[in-house]
């Protein structure tokens, strides 16, 4: 018995970059093939939260990989904030940019006039990650927002996965200015809406799917969005963080690698009695009976077995603090 697949009915596919397509210069493995498998047949965009590159530079790094892309197929946060900040301020208006080329040249296209200084009585402040941001853009963003003026930020992911491992992301740059300023900023990025929004008003689509490795932002924000998600284990979040997920960041599917995009997805079985339930994915089982999870059998397949424990975790009602997890099913 199965549900069919993961892209059984959908007509537009989105997909997050940093952790699902590629880590760093480098494709993830299997990534690519399932990409050009789906837009083979199905629309595909893609979105992203990192504010440092231009469209353009996001879809040559793609085309390089293998992916067939235009720059008008990539949907960035920068792109988002601006539309923000063009119903926020008057068109033509000086806004002090925190941020690099991506940011910048998204600000200047849509008819505003960049500046890094608050001297230059901006009307906004828009902030977006960049490598090269350090204290003296924060302190003149600082400067300008103590005066009550609008603030955009593109995100506020905490981290950002490159090829070396995890690093400080835009929302550990805006906490800074934010402690000194003692307000946050409208964001504009996932896990808000605006970044999605902009997505489907450019793609269109009926029954968009979203991919995403992270739940606090990708999955959170297609589920504000009112859109189906995938969570695919090959960026920050794994099966811990599955297992211990709020029930506003739950994905719709979960997949170890984008080949189970197009494999069969198994229906999840839930059995209830006086004693508990017992959810089975495949041939994995796993039961919940008072604070306590046990596993019933392990099956083929990982992913199955987190699959079933994810279900049975969510579906009892308990934070899962409140629960004995067998470390085999998060390791």
């Amino acid at each position: 018995m199965s549900s069919g697949t993961p892209l059984e009915g959908v007509d537009l596919l989105l997909a997050d970059l940093d952790g699902v397509v590629y880590k760093g210069p480098l494709a993830i493995p299997y990534a690519v093939e399932s990409i050009n498998t789906a837009a083979s047949r199905i629309r595909v965009g893609y979105i992203t939260n990192n504010a440092a590159r231009t469209p353009d530079s996001v879809a040559e790094h793609l085309s390089g990989l293998g992916l067939t892309v235009r720059p008008d197929d990539v949907v960035t946060s920068p792109q988002a904030a601006v539309r923000l900040l063009a119903g926020t301020v008057p068109a033509g208006s000086t806004v002090l940019v925190v941020g690099g080329e991506g940011l910048i040249s998204e600000v200047v296209r849509a008819g505003f006039v960049p500046t890094t200084s608050a001297d230059d009585s901006p009307a906004a402040v828009i902030q977006g990650f960049h490598p090269s941001v350090g204290w003296t853009q924060l302190a003149e963003a600082a400067f300008a927002l103590h005066t009550g003026i609008p603030w955009i930020a593109t995100n506020t992911d905490w981290t950002i996965p490159v090829a070396r491992g995890i690093a400080p992301g835009n929302g550990t740059l805006v906490s800074a200015v934010h402690t000194a300023v003692g307000r946050l900023p409208v964001v504009a990025g996932k896990p808000e809406v605006p970044i999605f929004t902009e997505a489907m008003s450019r793609f269109g689509g009926t029954s968009a799917l979203f991919l995403g490795d992270r739940l606090d932002t990708d999955i959170l924000g297609a589920n504000r969005a009112g859109i189906p998600s995938a969570l695919v284990l090959t960026g920050i979040d794994r099966a811990k963080q599955v297992l211990a997920a709020d029930a506003k960041s739950r994905p719709t599917f979960l997949l170890d690698d984008l080949r189970q995009l197009h494999g069969p997805y198994p229906p999840i079985l839930d059995e209830r009695d006086a004693a508990g339930r017992t959810v089975s994915v495949g041939e994995a089982v796993v039961r919940v009976s008072g604070n306590v999870v046990s596993i019933r059998s392990f099956g083929p397949r990982p992913i199955d077995l987190l699959r079933a424990g994810a279900a049975a975790i969510w579906g009892s009602g308990r934070a899962i603090y409140g629960l004995e997890v067998p470390p085999a099913l998060y390791e």
